[in-house]
Protein backbone atom coordinates (compact mmCIF):
# COMPACT_ATOMS: atom_id res chain seq x y z
CA UNK A 1 0.00 0.00 0.00
CA UNK A 2 1.75 3.14 -1.18
CA UNK A 3 1.56 6.10 1.45
CA UNK A 4 1.15 9.70 0.02
CA UNK A 5 1.93 12.78 2.00
CA UNK A 6 0.21 16.13 0.48
CA UNK A 7 2.39 19.20 2.21
CA UNK A 8 0.97 22.29 2.19
CA UNK A 9 -2.67 20.17 1.90
CA UNK A 10 -4.94 23.17 3.39
CA UNK A 11 -6.15 24.29 -0.22
CA UNK A 12 -9.52 23.52 -0.42
CA UNK A 13 -9.51 23.90 -4.14
CA UNK A 14 -5.83 22.17 -5.41
CA UNK A 15 -6.06 19.86 -2.77
CA UNK A 16 -9.42 18.33 -3.11
CA UNK A 17 -8.63 18.62 -7.09
CA UNK A 18 -5.41 16.36 -6.46
CA UNK A 19 -6.61 13.84 -4.32
CA UNK A 20 -9.64 13.15 -6.67
CA UNK A 21 -7.08 12.76 -9.23
CA UNK A 22 -4.91 9.98 -6.57
CA UNK A 23 -7.95 7.90 -6.05
CA UNK A 24 -8.61 7.41 -9.69
CA UNK A 25 -5.45 6.35 -10.44
CA UNK A 26 -5.13 2.72 -10.76
CA UNK A 27 -2.19 1.16 -8.59
CA UNK A 28 -3.27 3.48 -5.83
CA UNK A 29 -6.21 1.80 -4.81
CA UNK A 30 -5.43 1.18 -1.34
CA UNK A 31 -3.43 4.59 -0.93
CA UNK A 32 -3.11 5.96 2.15
CA UNK A 33 -2.91 10.08 2.14
CA UNK A 34 -1.05 11.97 4.59
CA UNK A 35 -2.77 15.81 3.80
CA UNK A 36 -0.75 18.12 6.10
CA UNK A 37 -0.83 21.95 6.42
CA UNK A 38 0.36 23.99 9.66
CA UNK A 39 -3.34 25.64 9.76
CA UNK A 40 -4.92 22.08 10.77
CA UNK A 41 -8.28 23.79 10.64
CA UNK A 42 -8.18 24.33 7.11
CA UNK A 43 -6.70 21.01 6.26
CA UNK A 44 -9.36 19.09 8.36
CA UNK A 45 -11.96 20.74 5.87
CA UNK A 46 -9.85 19.30 3.17
CA UNK A 47 -10.05 15.73 4.88
CA UNK A 48 -13.50 16.18 5.84
CA UNK A 49 -14.64 16.66 1.99
CA UNK A 50 -12.72 13.57 0.72
CA UNK A 51 -13.32 10.98 3.70
CA UNK A 52 -17.34 11.64 2.06
CA UNK A 53 -16.14 11.44 -1.03
CA UNK A 54 -14.38 8.08 -0.07
CA UNK A 55 -17.35 6.75 2.02
CA UNK A 56 -19.90 7.11 -1.24
CA UNK A 57 -18.09 5.80 -3.39
CA UNK A 58 -17.19 2.76 -0.71
CA UNK A 59 -12.79 3.46 -1.72
CA UNK A 60 -10.44 1.92 0.37
CA UNK A 61 -8.21 5.48 0.36
CA UNK A 62 -6.88 6.57 3.58
CA UNK A 63 -6.75 10.21 4.06
CA UNK A 64 -5.85 12.05 7.39
CA UNK A 65 -4.99 15.55 8.05
CA UNK A 66 -1.84 16.59 10.72
CA UNK A 67 0.21 19.62 10.85
CA UNK A 68 3.10 17.74 12.13
CA UNK A 69 5.30 17.52 8.82
CA UNK A 70 7.43 14.89 10.01
CA UNK A 71 4.96 12.94 10.91
CA UNK A 72 3.08 13.23 7.71
CA UNK A 73 6.72 12.40 5.65
CA UNK A 74 7.35 9.12 7.62
CA UNK A 75 7.15 6.20 5.28
CA UNK A 76 5.96 7.87 2.72
CA UNK A 77 6.37 6.78 -0.91
CA UNK A 78 5.71 10.04 -2.69
CA UNK A 79 5.45 13.47 -1.54
CA UNK A 80 3.27 16.30 -3.38
CA UNK A 81 4.73 20.17 -2.47
CA UNK A 82 1.97 22.35 -3.07
CA UNK A 83 2.48 25.31 -0.38
CA UNK A 84 2.63 28.94 -0.99
CA UNK A 85 4.97 30.18 1.97
CA UNK A 86 3.42 33.44 3.45
CA UNK A 87 -0.24 32.96 1.74
CA UNK A 88 -1.69 36.22 0.05
CA UNK A 89 -0.79 38.63 2.64
CA UNK A 90 3.16 38.34 1.86
CA UNK A 91 2.13 37.33 -1.85
CA UNK A 92 0.75 40.74 -2.52
CA UNK A 93 3.71 42.54 -1.56
CA UNK A 94 5.31 40.88 -4.78
CA UNK A 95 3.02 42.84 -6.89
CA UNK A 96 2.80 46.69 -5.19
CA UNK A 97 6.27 46.91 -4.13
CA UNK A 98 7.52 46.85 -7.95
CA UNK A 99 4.77 48.75 -9.22
CA UNK A 100 5.78 51.48 -6.71
CA UNK A 101 8.89 51.53 -9.00
CA UNK A 102 7.21 51.54 -12.03
CA UNK A 103 7.47 47.49 -12.67
CA UNK A 104 4.08 45.86 -13.74
CA UNK A 105 3.30 42.50 -12.91
CA UNK A 106 -0.06 39.95 -13.87
CA UNK A 107 1.16 37.45 -11.54
CA UNK A 108 4.65 38.15 -10.30
CA UNK A 109 5.37 34.46 -9.73
CA UNK A 110 7.86 32.92 -11.52
CA UNK A 111 10.08 35.89 -12.72
CA UNK A 112 10.61 39.14 -12.32
CA UNK A 113 10.98 40.80 -9.14
CA UNK A 114 7.76 38.62 -7.43
CA UNK A 115 9.50 35.72 -8.46
CA UNK A 116 12.93 36.25 -7.05
CA UNK A 117 11.04 37.11 -3.54
CA UNK A 118 8.78 34.06 -4.03
CA UNK A 119 11.94 32.26 -4.83
CA UNK A 120 13.97 33.34 -1.89
CA UNK A 121 11.09 32.99 0.39
CA UNK A 122 9.90 29.38 -0.53
CA UNK A 123 13.42 27.39 -1.04
CA UNK A 124 14.57 27.28 2.46
CA UNK A 125 11.05 25.87 3.42
CA UNK A 126 11.84 23.21 0.10
CA UNK A 127 15.17 22.32 1.50
CA UNK A 128 14.04 21.24 4.82
CA UNK A 129 11.32 19.24 3.57
CA UNK A 130 14.17 17.35 1.34
CA UNK A 131 16.20 17.50 4.56
CA UNK A 132 13.10 15.66 6.60
CA UNK A 133 12.68 13.26 3.87
CA UNK A 134 16.68 12.22 3.97
CA UNK A 135 15.89 11.43 7.67
CA UNK A 136 12.17 9.74 7.16
CA UNK A 137 11.19 8.42 3.97
CA UNK A 138 14.59 8.13 2.03
CA UNK A 139 13.10 5.89 -0.90
CA UNK A 140 10.36 8.68 -1.78
CA UNK A 141 10.01 10.73 -4.71
CA UNK A 142 9.50 14.60 -4.42
CA UNK A 143 6.67 15.78 -6.76
CA UNK A 144 7.01 19.32 -6.40
CA UNK A 145 4.20 22.12 -7.67
CA UNK A 146 5.55 25.11 -6.12
CA UNK A 147 6.47 28.27 -7.96
CA UNK A 148 8.52 30.03 -9.11
CA UNK A 149 9.26 26.00 -10.33
CA UNK A 150 12.59 26.62 -12.49
CA UNK A 151 14.07 28.61 -9.31
CA UNK A 152 12.85 26.45 -7.00
CA UNK A 153 13.81 23.02 -8.95
CA UNK A 154 17.89 24.88 -9.06
CA UNK A 155 17.61 25.25 -5.15
CA UNK A 156 16.40 22.40 -4.70
CA UNK A 157 18.73 20.15 -6.56
CA UNK A 158 21.95 22.10 -4.69
CA UNK A 159 19.96 21.72 -1.63
CA UNK A 160 19.88 17.64 -1.55
CA UNK A 161 20.03 14.69 -3.50
CA UNK A 162 16.56 13.39 -3.20
CA UNK A 163 15.16 12.38 -6.46
CA UNK A 164 12.50 15.17 -7.39
CA UNK A 165 10.51 16.26 -10.47
CA UNK A 166 9.30 19.33 -11.15
CA UNK A 167 5.41 19.55 -12.27
CA UNK A 168 2.69 21.75 -13.95
CA UNK A 169 -0.74 21.64 -15.30
CA UNK A 170 -0.26 24.00 -18.31
CA UNK A 171 0.03 21.45 -20.89
CA UNK A 172 -3.23 19.73 -20.05
CA UNK A 173 -5.04 23.10 -19.45
CA UNK A 174 -3.48 24.53 -22.92
CA UNK A 175 -4.21 21.05 -24.63
CA UNK A 176 -8.35 21.72 -23.31
CA UNK A 177 -7.56 25.16 -24.89
CA UNK A 178 -6.45 23.53 -28.40
CA UNK A 179 -9.16 21.10 -28.65
CA UNK A 180 -12.04 23.74 -28.42
CA UNK A 181 -10.45 25.56 -31.14
CA UNK A 182 -9.62 22.65 -33.65
CA UNK A 183 -12.88 20.84 -33.03
CA UNK A 184 -11.20 17.70 -31.71
CA UNK A 185 -11.66 16.16 -28.66
CA UNK A 186 -8.13 16.17 -26.81
CA UNK A 187 -7.99 12.47 -26.42
CA UNK A 188 -8.10 12.62 -30.42
CA UNK A 189 -5.34 14.68 -30.79
CA UNK A 190 -1.42 13.34 -30.73
CA UNK A 191 0.63 15.93 -29.76
CA UNK A 192 4.81 16.89 -29.00
CA UNK A 193 5.30 19.54 -26.43
CA UNK A 194 8.72 20.59 -25.36
CA UNK A 195 10.40 23.51 -23.56
CA UNK A 196 11.14 24.35 -19.64
CA UNK A 197 8.53 24.75 -17.36
CA UNK A 198 6.40 27.50 -17.89
CA UNK A 199 7.55 27.71 -21.18
CA UNK A 200 6.85 24.80 -23.42
CA UNK A 201 5.37 24.68 -27.22
CA UNK A 202 3.35 22.69 -28.72
CA UNK A 203 5.82 21.37 -31.72
CA UNK A 204 3.24 18.91 -33.27
CA UNK A 205 -0.33 18.78 -33.63
CA UNK A 206 -2.18 16.02 -35.20
CA UNK A 207 -5.22 13.72 -35.65
CA UNK A 208 -5.00 10.41 -37.11
CA UNK A 209 -2.24 11.79 -39.14
CA UNK A 210 -3.69 14.96 -39.98
CA UNK A 211 -1.28 18.61 -39.34
CA UNK A 212 -3.87 20.42 -36.91
CA UNK A 213 -2.14 23.61 -37.33
CA UNK A 214 -3.34 25.06 -40.02
CA UNK A 215 -6.60 24.90 -38.53
CA UNK A 216 -5.68 26.41 -35.26
CA UNK A 217 -3.77 29.19 -36.58
CA UNK A 218 -6.19 30.29 -38.81
CA UNK A 219 -9.10 30.07 -35.88
CA UNK A 220 -6.30 32.16 -33.19
CA UNK A 221 -6.65 34.94 -36.25
CA UNK A 222 -10.47 35.55 -35.85
CA UNK A 223 -11.26 38.45 -32.98
CA UNK A 224 -13.26 35.85 -30.75
CA UNK A 225 -10.57 33.96 -30.65
CA UNK A 226 -7.74 36.57 -30.77
CA UNK A 227 -8.96 38.80 -27.82
CA UNK A 228 -8.62 35.82 -25.34
CA UNK A 229 -5.26 35.20 -26.03
CA UNK A 230 -3.33 38.00 -27.31
CA UNK A 231 0.01 37.95 -26.60
CA UNK A 232 -0.15 34.14 -26.65
CA UNK A 233 -1.20 34.75 -30.09
CA UNK A 234 1.07 37.45 -31.19
CA UNK A 235 4.25 35.54 -30.12
CA UNK A 236 2.58 32.19 -31.81
CA UNK A 237 2.64 34.54 -35.19
CA UNK A 238 6.76 35.18 -34.55
CA UNK A 239 7.38 31.59 -33.33
CA UNK A 240 4.97 29.53 -35.58
CA UNK A 241 4.18 27.02 -32.36
CA UNK A 242 1.66 27.88 -29.48
CA UNK A 243 3.14 28.31 -26.23
CA UNK A 244 1.81 26.08 -22.81
CA UNK A 245 1.18 29.35 -20.46
CA UNK A 246 -1.35 32.24 -20.79
CA UNK A 247 -0.97 35.84 -22.08
CA UNK A 248 -0.80 36.70 -18.42
CA UNK A 249 2.58 34.59 -17.59
CA UNK A 250 3.77 34.95 -21.16
CA UNK A 251 3.64 39.05 -20.93
CA UNK A 252 6.00 38.41 -17.77
CA UNK A 253 8.04 36.50 -19.65
CA UNK A 254 8.59 38.25 -22.98
CA UNK A 255 8.70 41.81 -20.75
CA UNK A 256 8.10 44.07 -23.84
CA UNK A 257 4.20 43.28 -23.96
CA UNK A 258 4.26 45.05 -20.29
CA UNK A 259 6.57 47.93 -20.49
CA UNK A 260 4.97 50.95 -20.79
CA UNK A 261 0.67 51.89 -20.77
CA UNK A 262 0.25 51.81 -24.53
CA UNK A 263 1.43 48.31 -24.43
CA UNK A 264 -0.71 47.71 -21.69
CA UNK A 265 -3.58 48.49 -22.87
CA UNK A 266 -3.27 46.64 -26.19
CA UNK A 267 -2.35 43.07 -25.63
CA UNK A 268 -2.54 43.04 -21.50
CA UNK A 269 -6.01 44.35 -21.35
CA UNK A 270 -8.33 41.01 -20.67
CA UNK A 271 -8.88 40.09 -16.82
CA UNK A 272 -7.06 37.33 -14.70
CA UNK A 273 -4.65 35.63 -17.10
CA UNK A 274 -5.49 37.19 -19.77
CA UNK A 275 -3.13 40.05 -19.03
CA UNK A 276 -4.78 42.13 -16.33
CA UNK A 277 -2.25 44.14 -13.96
CA UNK A 278 -2.02 42.25 -10.13
CA UNK A 279 -4.13 39.54 -11.48
CA UNK A 280 -4.42 37.93 -7.92
CA UNK A 281 -2.66 39.88 -5.52
CA UNK A 282 -4.34 43.19 -6.36
CA UNK A 283 -7.25 42.28 -4.28
CA UNK A 284 -6.58 40.28 -1.65
CA UNK A 285 -10.08 40.20 0.29
CA UNK A 286 -11.50 39.65 -3.34
CA UNK A 287 -10.06 36.37 -3.58
CA UNK A 288 -10.43 35.38 -0.09
CA UNK A 289 -14.03 36.22 -0.63
CA UNK A 290 -14.26 33.77 -3.89
CA UNK A 291 -12.22 31.00 -1.84
CA UNK A 292 -15.08 31.14 0.93
CA UNK A 293 -17.57 30.86 -1.79
CA UNK A 294 -16.18 27.81 -2.71
CA UNK A 295 -15.60 26.02 0.45
CA UNK A 296 -19.10 26.95 1.36
CA UNK A 297 -20.32 25.18 -1.66
CA UNK A 298 -18.32 21.96 -1.23
CA UNK A 299 -19.45 21.62 2.26
CA UNK A 300 -23.04 21.63 0.82
CA UNK A 301 -22.01 19.10 -1.39
CA UNK A 302 -19.66 16.72 0.22
CA UNK A 303 -22.38 16.63 2.88
CA UNK A 304 -25.54 16.02 0.01
CA UNK A 305 -26.85 12.67 0.17
CA UNK A 306 -25.68 10.08 -2.95
CA UNK A 307 -27.09 10.61 -6.24
CA UNK A 308 -28.58 14.03 -5.37
CA UNK A 309 -27.33 16.80 -8.42
CA UNK A 310 -25.01 18.97 -7.30
CA UNK A 311 -22.42 20.24 -10.01
CA UNK A 312 -24.87 23.05 -11.27
CA UNK A 313 -23.40 24.90 -8.00
CA UNK A 314 -19.79 24.37 -9.09
CA UNK A 315 -18.49 28.01 -9.94
CA UNK A 316 -14.96 27.48 -10.68
CA UNK A 317 -14.10 24.43 -12.95
CA UNK A 318 -12.08 22.30 -10.76
CA UNK A 319 -14.48 21.67 -9.03
CA UNK A 320 -16.67 20.22 -11.55
CA UNK A 321 -14.90 16.76 -11.07
CA UNK A 322 -15.20 16.97 -7.34
CA UNK A 323 -19.06 18.27 -7.20
CA UNK A 324 -19.59 14.85 -9.50
CA UNK A 325 -17.77 12.51 -7.19
CA UNK A 326 -19.08 13.98 -3.79
CA UNK A 327 -22.38 12.98 -5.20
CA UNK A 328 -22.36 10.22 -7.81
CA UNK A 329 -19.50 8.42 -8.22
CA UNK A 330 -16.24 9.39 -9.30
CA UNK A 331 -16.43 10.19 -13.03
Amino acid sequence: MAKIAIIGAGSMVFSTTLTNDIMQTPGLEDASVALMDPVLSKVQSVEEYVNKIIKNNNLSHKMYATDDRREALEGADYVITTFQVGGLDVYKHDYEIPLKYGVDQCIGQCVGPGGVMRGLRTIPVLAEIMRDMEEVCPQALLLNYVNPMCTCSIGMGMSSDMPFVGLCHGIQTTLDLISSYVGVDKDEIEFLAAGINHMAWFLKLEKDGKDLYPTFRENIEKPEYYINDKVRVETARHFGYFMTESSGHLSEYLYWFRKNKDLLDTYCDQPAFGGESGRTTNSPSRWRKSTRRLTFSASKAANSSPGASTTARASSRPWKRAYRSASTGIS
